[in-house]
């Protein structure tokens, strides 16, 4: 059951702090667009924190509304063009990440390793699928997590999920489950200083098209069951050595263009970091430079879809198994009214056990109505299930089955899929079953470190990534 809403503040508040933003730095929008923007607080939005004391929560926004930005109206503009060619066939995204990031784990040495493991996969499907990737990290802002209940009961003892640690600490105690506003800032603060780093490593030469090259060659030696991606390893290697003959720079290959992504779950939050774009005077979310609505809060008439509807960030909304005709076309009206391609982007998420059924079937209904929406494959949230040993995981194959599902589908449909969602690490975790490391249950047991849900390690997103590099090649062999 979906958790109830939870009023974030009392209406007294609410009322002061809508009248602070017109007051705060926003005096170039209009009045309309103001009030536009705070609509949201009259629809009692879901999976919201319930903070106890409204003026410490007023005092944290207050804040939030004055820092800079985390990311800059330009930067969001470039990747909707960059979505937008995915939706024309001409690019292909890779969005990847934790599902759930922690305070903790936001040191030098992960995030290099997340980044570095979209890097490697994207060298892979550039090659297999011959077109630009457009890279995009579940990262700098992923910390806040939608649940099914808004308690949890341990040995007689209920106190409130673990929703993120943006809202409260995953320990099992009042004080640590407590709703601190607090942790709103201290979001802030990691997402910039991530933000900044995955800066310096995609601009700094660690993007270098070659280094990201001998990873994978060591990546390859790393598993006698990974043989099987030789060939195409081989390929990239001849390929490269072609590009050096001919005297290619591959000094402009030392960086890239690298994006962050969250949900846009907290809605306190995102108000707050929303910014008028001097350029335009049109509002942007500057908490991310892609933000996405769930499918518990993609509701036509919920707070989120209106919300987003006014941002100009491109936006993505996950569709699940019961989606349907009419899901998706309301969805389209109301976030593109415009049909600008790259602004919405469906994130299918069905099952491998239903995709087969269910995105074809939509996707008949949809025909040619929406071609400038992006459809994305997220293969992970579809195929949660409980291991004998207790751990709450995924198989690697049905993982692998769903994705193979989303590209028959679009193949036999005669539309363009767009690019792979993915919850992975770039640590050498074990919580997703299967793989050529052929991880058992028991095995879940060495490192499985997730606070919320399964993610793919370093190795497992790697194969992910050739084994969907073959699939680009094959169907460009068999229909050019």
């Amino acid at each position: 059951m979906a958790a109830s809403a939870s009023p974030s503040i009392e209406g007294t508040h609410t009322v002061n702090i809508s009248r602070v933003y017109q007051a705060a730095g926003q005096a170039e929008a209009s009045e309309e667009t103001i009030k536009g923007l705070d609509a949201w607080r009259s629809m009692s939005p879901r999976q919201q924190p319930t903070y106890e004391d409204a003026d410490e929560l007023a005092a944290v926004l207050e804040r939030l509304r004055s820092v800079p930005p985390l990311i800059f109206a330009g930067e969001a503009d470039k990747l909707t063009e960059r979505i937008a060619a995915a939706s024309r066939g001409e690019a292909f995204v890779l969005a990847g990440g934790d599902c759930a990031e922690s305070f903790a784990d936001a040191d030098a040495d992960r995030i290099r390793r997340r980044v570095q493991t979209v890097l490697q996969m994207a060298a892979v499907l550039t090659y297999g699928g011959s077109l630009p990737v457009v890279k995009i990290g579940r990262m700098a802002g992923q910390f806040a997590k939608p649940r099914s209940s808004d308690t949890e009961v341990r040995e007689g003892v209920e106190l409130p999920s673990y929703r993120g640690d943006i809202v409260n600490s995953y320990e099992f105690t009042p004080e640590a489950r407590r709703h601190d506003p607090n942790r709103l800032l201290e979001a802030y603060n990691i997402s910039s200083s991530t933000l900044n780093l995955i800066r310096a490593f995609t601009t700094g030469g660690f993007a270098d098209l070659r280094l990201v090259h001998d990873w994978n060659r060591g990546f390859l030696g790393s598993n006698p069951n990974y043989h099987r991606y030789e060939q195409m390893a081989r390929e990239i290697d001849r390929a490269l050595k072609f590009m050096a003959a001919c005297g290619a720079d591959f000094d402009s290959l030392k960086s890239v263009e690298f994006f962050s992504a969250h949900e846009a779950l907290l809605l306190e939050y995102e108000r707050a970091l929303t910014r008028i774009d001097s350029r335009t005077g049109d509002p942007y979310d500057v908490s991310g430079h892609f933000l996405w609505i769930g499918e518990r809060t993609r509701q036509l008439d919920s707070a989120h879809v209106d919300f987003l509807s006014r941002v100009r960030n491109p936006i993505g909304v996950k569709l699940g198994p019961n989606a349907t005709y009419d899901d998706a076309m309301a969805l389209a009206e109301k976030l593109d009214p415009e049909a600008e391609p790259g602004r919405l982007t469906f994130i299918t998420r069905m099952g491998a056990e239903k995709i087969r059924e269910g995105l074809p079937r939509l996707l008949s209904q949809v025909g040619d109505q929406l071609p400038h929406v992006t459809w994305v494959c997220d293969p992970m949230h579809g195929n949660t299930i409980t291991s004998n040993t207790g751990y709450k995981t995924r198989r690697f194959e049905d993982v692998m089955a769903e994705v193979a599902g989303f590209f028959d589908a679009h193949y036999d449909a005669g539309t363009i899929p767009g690019g792979l969602h993915i919850e992975l690490t770039g640590d050498d975790v074990t919580e997703v079953l299967g793989g050529a490391s052929e991880i058992d249950d028991e095995g879940l047991r060495r490192r499985y470190e997730t606070l919320v849900d399964p993610r793919l390690n370093h190795d497992q997103s790697l194969e992910m990534a050739f084994q969907v590099a073959e699939y680009l090649t094959k169907h460009q062999q068999e229909h050019g």
